[in-house]
């Protein structure tokens, strides 16, 4: 009787660091992935989870701060010029700033204050919210447009790369 778990004696590949360069919508999808299993993570932590929770939390605020810095630099721009679609630009900017904002108070606060939990909440409805008006109106406008999503993806890469973030 074997009890080998690779019957084949094969040792998987490991998955290249390396990866091919991603179109602007491919790595803002990607985000938009990461964020939200992070939310999930936070929510499925119990009420005396402080500790991982203040952590997962400033994670997301983290993630969330470089993802809004690259389209309010990079992708924004392009795109209000590429589709001349003002109110959704504008909207997706006055998102963004709601959810800064929010951003702020968490990163101020202990795990243990009143509200901290809520305020996580909300900015995850709040960033469930806009990633479905990304994803459902605003990126499919943008694949029509005609942009070089490659190009602006790796410039949005190389941004993200570069920012420092001040420690919380």
């Amino acid at each position: 009787m074997r009890t080998t778990s690779q019957s084949s004696g094969k040792i998987p590949k490991p998955i290249p660091t390396e990866t091919q360069p991603q179109d602007a919508i491919a790595l803002l999808t990607e985000d938009h992935e990461n964020v939200k299993a992070l939310f999930e993570q936070y929510e499925e932590l119990g009420d005396r989870a402080h500790v991982s929770k203040h952590k997962l939390a400033l994670q997301i605020c983290e993630e969330l701060t470089k993802h809004t810095m690259i389209e309010e630099e990079i992708f924004y721009p392009a795109v209000r010029k590429a589709i001349k679609e003002e109110d959704m630009m504008d909207e997706a900017i006055v998102e963004h700033a709601s959810a800064k904002d929010l951003i702020a108070q968490i990163q101020s606060m202990e795990p243990t204050d009143d509200l901290f939990d809520a305020k996580v909440k909300v900015l995850s409805e709040m960033i469930d919210h806009h990633v479905e008006e990304e994803e459902g109106e605003m990126f499919p406008k943008v694949r029509k447009a005609k942009l070089d999503l490659e190009e602006l993806g790796e410039a949005m890469a190389a941004r993200k790369e570069q920012i420092q973030l001040p420690p919380v």
